[in-house]
């Protein structure tokens, strides 16, 4: 498998969830704006979408969309425990958070990632991922270590990689202190640490 990748977006909880289930993989980091990889290749000629992550399996198939791609690595794996069995109401639930997470708080970040954006503009998209980052809180709120308990599960990923963007767009997570201990948590996870490392967010 070959995972196309941007460091610390989105495909970094695919990357985390990789390592996690113990998959051989290789990576390649993508140039979004260019729509080149690493290597030279069209991007697009990979993910009609411009977008990452995209997983090419090793039937050639190319996979896309961040949820769909934790959920096919969460399968492929089911001994690492990343997914609750399928029919279960906890698996409904874990989709529930990854669908949650991608379509309102992952959202809610785009408009800060815009160099052009106005600082009205700004405020506004602030406030709506106050407003998200609000709801997760209360969500960690009696104490658990993550979303569904004590296991980690592929929505825990894909939360602390967008929680993790607080940093990068400066919104200060000590406003929400459960989620600001589960960043820390999450981040301490020996996988997790790889694939940031990998990425070259970490240094050895």
């Amino acid at each position: 498998m070959k995972l196309y990748y941007m460091p610390a977006a989105c495909s970094l909880a695919s990357h985390i969830a990789l390592h996690e289930v113990g998959a051989t993989f290789e990576i390649e980091k993508v140039d979004t704006k260019a729509q080149k990889t690493e290597s030279g290749a069209d991007f697009k000629l990979i993910n009609r979408k411009g977008f990452v992550p995209a997983l090419r399996l090793d039937s050639d198939v190319i996979l896309t969309e961040g949820p769909a791609i934790l959920q096919y690595i969460a399968d492929q794996h089911p001994a690492a425990g990343l997914l609750p069995k399928v029919g279960s109401i906890e698996r409904s639930q874990v989709q529930a958070h990854l669908n949650y997470i991608g379509s309102e708080l992952h959202k809610a970040f785009g408009p800060l990632f815009s160099p052009t954006l106005s600082p009205e503009a700004r405020s506004e998209a602030v406030a709506v991922v106050v407003r998200k980052m609000a709801f997760i809180e209360t969500e960690l709120a009696d104490g658990r270590a993550y979303l569904m308990g004590d296991t980690f599960t592929v929505a825990d990923a894909y939360l602390f990689v967008v929680a993790n963007w607080c940093n990068f767009v400066g919104i200060d997570l000590a406003q929400w202190p459960m989620v600001k201990a589960f960043v820390a948590r999450v981040g301490s996870r020996e996988k997790v640490i790889a694939a940031m490392r990998a990425e070259g967010l970490l240094k050895d």
